[in-house]
């Protein structure tokens, strides 16, 4: 059960950040409707939500899930693979730092918290072009103290792992393209999308989050009998994100 989650409030220049999307400029407004609509559903959900202000000089920076992976036990502070983004993990570590023991990934690795997914004590790791070998071998160092086993998982046509591929519960993961094929994933059911950005979805204590838009992707995951809340997040898939990169759920 997650009880805290920490966002950061998109800034006035979060339109300047990385994407590859094609999808236009975020609209300000538009933007921050969406965030204040996600913060309240982790409210819906049991979860006391800590917004962190803006920080103008990183306009990726509301996409917390990358700077740190968060377990029972200790938060794993992340060397971000974009050079550009790195310095949004430290006001994330000050954070953490009140909630659990840090550990930090260290040069030459690299590691972004979306290439990690989580099932149980079994973290898989996706090594893509954000994240490395050495970042997934820090990672698994830090993880294996506590009893956590991680495995690896080539990232070749998305931004990371769970772009691609997530865990909803209930054994299920949502998965798209060259995931859902993977004899990594033979032991789970899988519900097969045929738009990447339907595979990003967020199970918070039950509920199952899934973006807007993707009406068979929604009615799959009901039939899990389960609750599920769409959410639009349209502008801030404009800037490559997605539902579970705009949090870190602990």
């Amino acid at each position: 059960m997650f009880t805290r989650a920490i966002v950061r409030t998109p800034g006035e220049n979060f339109c300047d950040g990385i994407t590859t999307s094609r999808l236009g400029r975020p609209d300000r407004r538009k933007t921050l409707e969406q965030h204040t609509a996600y913060c309240d559903a982790l409210r819906d959900c049991g979860v006391e939500v800590s917004v962190l202000t803006a920080d103008e000089r990183f306009p990726d920076g509301c996409f917390v899930e990358d700077t740190a992976v968060v377990t029972e036990d200790c938060a794993v502070i992340a060397r971000l693979g974009a050079p550009e983004r790195r310095g949004e993990e430290e006001a994330i570590a000050d954070a953490l730092a009140a909630f659990r023991p840090l550990r930090r990934i260290e040069e030459p690795a690299t590691l972004d918290g979306g290439d990690v997914m989580r099932v149980s004590d079994q973290f898989y790791v996706g090594l893509s072009k954000r994240t490395n070998a050495e970042g997934a071998l820090q990672l698994t160092s830090a993880l294996s103290e506590h009893g956590h086993v991680v495995s690896t998982i080539p990232v070749n046509g998305v931004l990371h792992l769970k772009t691609g591929v997530t865990f909803v519960g209930d054994n299920t993961l949502v998965a798209t393209g060259e995931f859902a094929g993977r004899d990594e994933f033979n032991a789970f059911c899988r519900i097969d999308v045929d738009e990447t950005a339907a595979a990003n979805c967020l199970n918070v204590n039950g509920t199952i989050l899934v973006p807007a838009g993707f009406p068979k992707t929604a009615s799959a995951l009901r039939r899990l009998r389960r609750p599920v809340i769409e959410l639009d997040i349209s502008e801030f898939r404009k800037m490559d994100g997605g539902l579970t990169c705009l949090s870190l759920l602990f």
